[in-house]
């Protein structure tokens, strides 16, 4: 089973929520996510801005690769990261070894013009699956 850093934020309260970094192990499919004691599955017709759902809570998430600039979270928030991947965090994905103590950082969020490409793609894959015979 494959392992790899990512970016995990709860949703269950709506468009913004908790963010993190971890250790994610990965399917070979890649339908399910297994972080700490948590069990996540690809989300199918979920609601907007989740892509997993975590298997016993039913909660949603948003679980995604980290991106190098930080700007992870889709609104300004501040994202923990775990202390098994802080310094592998800064030092390879972010490119900045001299922030390695830090287990926290501020993400800005998607810019406008971002946030409105997602939500026009969530809307037309809505559109979609609204049309598709079940």
């Amino acid at each position: 089973m494959q392992s790899k850093i990512m970016y995990i934020e709860l949703k269950s309260d709506g468009l913004q929520g908790e963010g993190r970094i971890g250790l994610v192990k990965l399917s070979k499919s890649g339908n399910t996510l297994y972080y700490k004691d948590r069990v996540f599955q690809k989300a199918k017709g979920m609601p907007l801005k989740a892509n997993y759902f975590d298997e016993s809570t039913l909660e949603d998430f948003w679980i995604s690769s980290p991106r190098k600039d930080g700007n992870d979270s889709l609104f300004s928030s501040t994202v923990n990261i775990d202390e098994d991947v802080r310094i592998e965090y800064w030092e390879r994905i972010r490119e900045l070894p001299k922030l390695t103590q830090n287990n926290t950082y501020k993400s800005s969020g998607k810019t406008k013009a971002e946030r409105e490409k997602i939500e026009k793609g969530l809307r037309r894959r809505q559109m979609d699956n609204a049309w598709m015979p079940s």
